[in-house]
């Protein structure tokens, strides 16, 4: 059972391909943190609330929903990860965040600088399906560096505590022991988004590194 859901008649997914539940003008990403950042970010509806919330490293963020239930084992695998938190972005600060970026894995060549440390990485990781199954093409993961921690939180224009919609989705997978329900059903209760993609530029998508194929 795949995570998403298409819109149109779709044979065979990129293999890189930015996918998200999003409207007119913002996205929905998703972080997982500790429970005292996360109750202090929704109940001010601002990410560094809390002083545990530290702005000056590099913080991850992911459109995707399964990818982040998988980051955090549902939001179970440890106490920093235990809230999963949804941020409703403004595009144009996603996008502007995107321009900046490099890629992870290319950043290991650039010699230590300020135009390093105001660089957003981006790594494409295997996809998963909200059972946490790998998939044949990839996510991105976008890692915001302290420099640009300020731009990323003041594009943020709702937070939202979905800890309980990720443990509700565990739970009602792990007693469909054989796998009768589907992904059309998960998102009619409510416990899997409708993501599908969210086209950016040609040039951003070469800078990306969308354009490169895999198996």
């Amino acid at each position: 059972m795949a995570t998403h859901t298409t819109k149109g008649d779709v044979t065979r997914t990129p293999f890189r391909q930015i996918r998200a539940e999003y409207d007119a003008t913002t996205i929905t990403v998703y972080q997982a943190y500790s429970a005292e950042i996360a109750t202090a970010a929704v109940k001010a509806q601002k990410l560094d609330a809390s002083p545990d919330f530290s702005g000056t490293r590099m913080t991850w963020i992911k459109p995707s929903w399964a990818w982040v239930l998988y980051r955090s084992g549902y939001s179970y695998k440890d106490d920093r990860q235990s809230h999963i938190l949804a941020l409703s972005l403004k595009q144009e600060t996603f996008l502007s965040l995107l321009s900046k970026a490099i890629l992870a894995h290319a950043s290991e060549g650039i010699p230590d600088g300020e135009s390093k440390r105001a660089s957003v990485r981006v790594q494409w990781d295997p996809e998963r399906t909200v059972r946490l199954e790998k998939l044949p093409y990839r996510s991105i993961q976008i890692g915001i560096p302290g420099a640009l921690v300020q731009e990323f939180m003041s594009g943020i224009v709702r937070i939202e505590d979905v800890t309980e919609t990720a443990r509700e989705l565990k739970k009602v997978l792990d007693e469909d022991v054989q796998g009768k329900v589907g992904a059309e059903e998960l998102i009619k209760r409510g416990l899997v988004p409708v993501e599908t993609e969210f086209v950016v530029k040609k040039n951003l998508q070469k800078d990306l590194a969308m354009d490169v194929e895999g198996s």
